[in-house]
């Protein structure tokens, strides 16, 4: 699956004139499902902040921690909300590798949410390849309408509705979340699933912040939301860490409560995963945590 303009043609829908948070991401990760609009605009970024990439990673290694730490405490259901394009480390993969690790049957089921045409075109060959049709799905939805992503969730027939699902919403949240009349509704659907999702389930959720990092990141961040409101197909938006916590407050918070990427469950890194290291956890950038719906 090459990523170059010269290679297969794009999904209908996908505007390849400006870069695509979903493919520029996948491109810091080191994914191939990327277009020259978007590595030219990620170059760019990268050389004036080297460490984005580190970042990235650090937080695709807190997805891997998440789903691992879920998958052996017994959460067997996943709905992953803009979970991007399909590169390497995806939930399912890593609760397949989990289950061989202990020698069980792997059971999971996970469902991927995006409304990113390239991003649902390839994680439909992902799974077509790869996944599981009786455990692993994929559909084409937008987080800013929960019912609708619940309602389609649910007709995958892979989900059930009266168990616990973990919903992840992994560096989703800071991508701005445009309602009817312009303002983000990020909260507000947070604040929906936590209405429709039964007793015992979680969510997930990492989140860019400039509130207690280091003066030299926050001026980073400052020119990175700038680079992104001009160029990109989406605006950034950074939340203080108060305004991040208060998403899931009121539910118990697992262990080890809200905290930079790295401090949050280190154990449980998977043995595929990339080793990254920040000179303190605040370099990571990243809000993260956990909640229980009681």
């Amino acid at each position: 699956m090459p990523g170059v303009n010269s290679g297969p043609t794009p999904p209908a829908g996908v505007d390849l004139e400006r870069p695509s948070v979903a493919r520029i991401y996948d491109y810091y990760l080191g994914g191939k499902t990327n277009w020259a609009v978007d590595r030219e605009f990620a170059d760019g970024v990268l050389k004036t902040f080297p460490l984005l990439r580190d970042i990235a990673l650090a937080n695709r290694m807190f997805l891997n921690r998440v789903v691992r730490h879920l998958a052996r405490h017994g959460v067997r259901q996943f709905l992953d909300i803009g979970a991007g394009v399909p590169t390497e480390g995806n939930t399912h993969e890593v609760c397949d590798e989990l289950s061989r690790a202990e020698c069980r049957r792997p059971d999971t089921r996970v469902v991927y949410v995006d409304n990113e045409p390239v991003a649902v075109a390839h994680a439909e060959i992902l799974l077509d390849q790869e996944g599981d049709p009786h455990r692993h799905a994929v559909i084409t939805a937008d987080l800013r309408e929960p019912d609708d992503v619940w309602e389609q969730a649910l007709d995958t027939e892979l989900l059930d509705p009266h168990a616990p699902v973990a919903v992840l919403l992994i560096a989703v949240l800071h991508v701005h979340q445009p309602g009817r009349h312009g303002a983000d509704v990020g909260a507000e659907s947070v604040a929906r699933f936590r209405e429709l999702l039964p007793s015992g389930s979680l969510i997930a959720i990492s989140h860019a912040t400039q509130d207690g990092v280091p003066p030299d990141l926050a001026e980073s961040f400052t020119e990175l939301k700038r680079s992104y409101d001009l160029a990109s197909s989406s605006d950034l938006i950074f939340r203080s860490r108060a305004e991040i916590s208060a998403l899931l407050d009121g539910w118990p918070m697992l262990d080890p409560g809200w905290s930079w990427t790295p401090e949050w469950h280190p154990e449980e890194t998977g043995p595929t995963v990339r080793t990254i290291t920040f000179p303190s956890p605040s370099h990571a950038g990243l809000w993260a945590g956990v909640g229980r719906k009681p």
